[in-house]
C-alpha cells in the first residue's frame, strides 16, 4: 500500500528535521542550509527507515534527499557488521556515468565527515580500480547497473551486507533498457534492506519495480506550486535556414554558461568546433568521448572554464552545474520527455534560467505538438539573430576569446582571452609558443617549456626574430620553427626527439599563426603576408 504525501511550504531546518549535527555543519560548508521542499518532506520517513517512492520534476533537489539519510543511517544505528566484512552498506544505482560522477560528489563531503567511504562503478574506464576499492572495502557504492552487474558475474562485487539501496531516475532507467538488470541487483542485495526510489515518472515499467521491492512505502511529491522548475522561461524563435546559425552562435555568446543540445554526436562535436573557432569556447559532450575526455571537458564547464557546452541527450540526465542561465535546444527534440530532462539542466536549485527552442518553418507543426505534450505553453516568435527578442534573452556579448592549440575541444590548454586574464604569465608563454611555431602542439606544459628555451629576439618593431625569419626572409620558404630547434613545414605539428606533439587523440585542435606581424587576437584568417607564410586557420588531428 503506497501513502501520498503532497509537499508542504518550508519553513524548517536541517536540524529541525533530524539530521545528524556533524551532516548539517558539512552541509553548511556546501552552502545548503535550508531543505528544498522534497528534502523537508522526505527526510522524516528516510531517516526513520522507512522506503520512500519520491516523485519530483528534475532540479528539486532529490539528491541531497537520500544522500542526507543514507549517510546519517550508515554512520548511526546501521554501522557495524557490514564494515567489519569489508563490504558495502549502501549501493546507489544511477542510469549514466555522468550522473553517478555528481552523485558521488554530493554524497561524499557528508561521508566524509560521518568517516564513511564512497566510491564510483561505471564502464568506459579500466575496471581495476573499482575492483581495487572493493577489495579494501568500501561503505557507499554509486553504481551503473552494467558494470555492477559485470564485477557481480566476476565475483568481485557483493550485495549480500547492503542495508540502502537507492534506485536514482528509474524512469530513465527504463528509457535505457536498464530494468531487467536492475532487478537482477536488488534480488542481490537483502529484502530487508530500506529502499528508495526517485523517478520523475511511473511509467514504462517503474511501477512494477516499485511493487516488487519496495515494503509500504511513502510516497513524496513536490507540488507544482513549490517546484524551483516554475522558475524557467521558455522561448519559442522560429528563424529561416540561412539564419539559423548565426541565430544559434548568437545564444552561445553571453557572459554566463548555457548548454546547447543537438540531436547527434556529430552536430555537437562540429558545432563545439565553429563556436571556439568563432570566438567563444565551448566544449562537447556526447557518447563517442572516452571516459576521461567527458570528465575534461564537463570540469572545464563547471569551473568556468568555458561557458559553452555543447551536449547530446547522454547530458540531459545528471549533469548538474549551479547558475546555467540558459539552455538551447538547436534542434528540437524528438520527445517531450527529452525536452523537459534537458531543459531541466537550468532553474536547479531554486536558480532561475531560461529555455530557447530553435526550429525551422518546416519544425513547427511536430514542436508545437511536442510542447503541448509538455504541458508548455510559449508563443513562437519568427527572428533573426539581431532581433530583439534575442538580444533581450542573450544580454550583452562575453569577451572574443581567440582560439589557441589544444584549447577547448581538445581539452590541454585553456582559452586565451583579449585583453589578459588572471593568468597572465602562462598566456605570455602561450603568445610565446604560437609565434615560434609551436602551435601544433596539444601539451601546454611542454609548449611553454620550449618557448622559454627558445624566447625569439625583438626587432626594432618589436616583432619576435626568429631564427627561421633570419635565415629564410624573402626566402617564402613557409617554414616555422621547430621544437628544440627541429624545424618543420608550415602546418605540421612540432615535434620533439622524434615524437609527433600533436592534439590529444580522439580530439583535434584549431591553431592560429601569427607570423609576419599578424594578429593572434582577431580570430579571423588572415590570408598571406611577410615571407610567403599562410596565416589562418590550421587544424593538427591527433
Amino acid at each position: 500500500m503506497t501513502t501520498t504525501i503532497t509537499t508542504p511550504e518550508v519553513t524548517t531546518t536541517f536540524s529541525e528535521l533530524g539530521v545528524p549535527a556533524k551532516l548539517v555543519t558539512a552541509l553548511k560548508a556546501m552552502d545548503r542550509e535550508h531543505p528544498f521542499p522534497i528534502q523537508a518532506d522526505t527526510l522524516p520517513d528516510t531517516l526513520a527507515g522507512r522506503d520512500v517512492l519520491g516523485r519530483g520534476k528534475t532540479g528539486s533537489g532529490k539528491t541531497l534527499a537520500f544522500a542526507i539519510p543514507l549517510v546519517a543511517r550508515l554512520a548511526g544505528e546501521l554501522a557495524g557488521g557490514g564494515r567489519r566484512k569489508g563490504l558495502p552498506l549502501g549501493l546507489v544505482l544511477a542510469p549514466t556515468r555522468e550522473l553517478a560522477t555528481q552523485i558521488a560528489a554530493t554524497i561524499t563531503p557528508l561521508a566524509s565527515a560521518s568517516g564513511l567511504t564512497v566510491t564510483t562503478i561505471f564502464g568506459g574506464v579500466s575496471q581495476r580500480p573499482q575492483e581495487t576499492a572493493l577489495r579494501n572495502g568500501v561503505d557507499i557504492v554509486v553504481a551503473c547497473p552494467g558494470r555492477l552487474e559485470d564485477l557481480m558475474n566476476q565475483g568481485i562485487a557483493s550485495l549480500e551486507a547492503i542495508e540502502i539501496t537507492v534506485i536514482d531516475e528509474a524512469d530513465h532507467m527504463a528509457d535505457l533498457g536498464f530494468l531487467p538488470v536492475v532487478t537482477k541487483i536488488l534480488n542481490k542485495t537483502p529484502e530487508s534492506g530500506q529502499r528508495l526510489l526517485f523517478s520523475a515518472t511511473l511509467d514504462n515499467g517503474v511501477d512494477k519495480l516499485v511493487k516488487r521491492f519496495l515494503h509500504d512505502e511513502v510516497m513524496h511529491s513536490v507540488d507544482e506550486a513549490n517546484s524551483p522548475v516554475a522558475a524557467m522561461t521558455h522561448h519559442l524563435f522560429e528563424v529561416d535556414a540561412e539564419e539559423k546559425n548565426l541565430l544559434v552562435r548568437r545564444l552561445a555568446s553571453g557572459v554566463g554558461r548555457r548548454i546547447l543540445f543537438t540531436r547527434t554526436k556529430h552536430q555537437a562535436k562540429k558545432l563545439a568546433k565553429q563556436l571556439t573557432a568563432s570566438g567563444i569556447p565551448a566544449v562537447d559532450l556526447h557518447g563517442n568521448l572516452s571516459q576521461n575526455a567527458r570528465d575534461r571537458n564537463l570540469a572545464a564547464f563547471s569551473d568556468g572554464t568555458v561557458r559553452v557546452l555543447v551536449a547530446t541527450d547522454v547530458a540531459a540526465r545528471g549533469v548538474h552545474v549551479d547558475n546555467v542561465e540558459l539552455v538551447v535546444h538547436v534542434d528540437p527534440p524528438m520527445e517531450h520527455k527529452a525536452y523537459l530532462h534537458r531543459s531541466g539542466r537550468t532553474a536547479r536549485a531554486g536558480s532561475e534560467g531560461d529555455v530557447a527552442t530553435v526550429m525551422l518553418a518546416s519544425q513547427r507543426r511536430d514542436t508545437l505538438t511536442l510542447l503541448r505534450k509538455a504541458a508548455i505553453m510559449v508563443q513562437p516568435q519568427q527572428v533573426t539573430a539581431s532581433s530583439d527578442a534575442v538580444d533581450q534573452l542573450v544580454g550583452p556579448y562575453a569577451p572574443h576569446v581567440a582560439p589557441v592549440a589544444g584549447g577547448p575541444g581538445s581539452g590541454n590548454e585553456l582559452p586565451q582571452q583579449r585583453g589578459g586574464g588572471s593568468s597572465q604569465g602562462a598566456n605570455a608563454r602561450r603568445k610565446r609558443a604560437s609565434r615560434d611555431g609551436l602551435a601544433g602542439s596539444g601539451a601546454h606544459g611542454a609548449a611553454s617549456g620550449a618557448a622559454r628555451a627558445e624566447r625569439p629576439k625583438k626587432d626594432r618593431s618589436g616583432r619576435p626574430e626568429t631564427k627561421q625569419r633570419q635565415q629564410s626572409a624573402g626566402a617564402g620558404a613557409g617554414a616555422s620553427a621547430g621544437r628544440g630547434g627541429q624545424g618543420g613545414r608550415s602546418g605540421q605539428p612540432a615535434r620533439q626527439g622524434g615524437q609527433r606533439q600533436g592534439a590529444p587523440r580522439g580530439g583535434s585542435a584549431v591553431a592560429w599563426s601569427s607570423t609576419g606581424g599578424g594578429s593572434m587576437q582577431t580570430g579571423q584568417p588572415a590570408g598571406r603576408s611577410g615571407g610567403g607564410q599562410r596565416r589562418g586557420p590550421r587544424r593538427a588531428q591527433g
